[in-house]
């Protein structure tokens, strides 16, 4: 059973389980601040708890609960209590935090969508030299969804992320490198990142061959960029 529309969502469409619930839905905007969207996913994780209390309940969850620079915020305090909520409530759950996911498709304003277009469309592009973030390509996400299924690991929180972060600044570098193209940047000494431990997932990354991180990013630009 799938429970949303977006990207994380449609990456289950074409292999659904019956004794699962992909949980998918709700409050993305880290931005958010209007009490009714949070409530409407509340009710919408109570009512699909209820109707399906036999299945194993995954929630995809964000590790911008880590984000120091939005602890105490709206949108944070909403998915630690939606996490505690389901760990209350369902007797098989995967609570997955899922860091930047890069897929087919997806909100226009997510950070590499964004990137990209301002590439093509030749826009200036103000970049925080001091600013990270971690991208994982969305297929691993599924991916590792998966494996941690069949590996029958529930009633756990799991970060679901790559292995490392990339400098904003090293994420266009990349960009330029692929497109063979020089971007328009406006440098700004400013930004932070955090770290995400993914000790649970780190061992995909290794046997998969995927630990060099400029590898990672051209494989992504390849896939849905190209």
């Amino acid at each position: 059973m799938i429970v949303g529309k977006g990207l994380i969502a449609s990456l289950f469409t074409d292999c659904d389980r019956n004794d699962t619930v992909f949980f998918a839905s709700g409050v993305s905007n880290s931005l958010e601040t209007r009490e009714s969207e949070f409530l409407r996913e509340e009710n919408l994780i109570l009512d699909t708890i209820s109707e399906n209390s036999e299945k194993i309940f995954i929630y995809f969850s964000t590790c911008s609960i880590y984000d120091s620079s939005k602890t105490g915020s709206d949108y944070v305090l909403h998915k630690l209590k939606m996490e505690q909520l389901i760990k209350n409530r369902c007797s098989r759950y995967l609570i997955l935090r899922v860091s930047n996911a890069v897929g087919k498709g997806g909100n226009p304003n997510l950070l590499m969508n964004y990137l990209i277009r301002s590439a093509h469309a030749n826009e200036s592009i103000t970049v925080h030299t001091k600013a990270t973030r971690n991208l994982i390509d969305a297929e691993d996400i599924k991916n590792i969804t998966f494996d941690l299924l069949d590996r029958n690991i529930v009633n756990q929180i799991i970060n679901v992320a790559y292995t490392q972060n990339y400098a904003i600044i090293e994420i266009l570098e990349i960009i330029e490198q692929y497109f063979s193209k020089k971007l328009d940047l406006n440098l700004i000494k400013s930004g932070s990142g955090y770290d995400i431990n993914v000790p649970d997932v780190e061992s995909y990354f290794k046997i998969k061959g995927m630990t060099d991180k400029e590898s990672y990013l051209h494989r992504i630009l390849e896939k849905y960029y190209s």
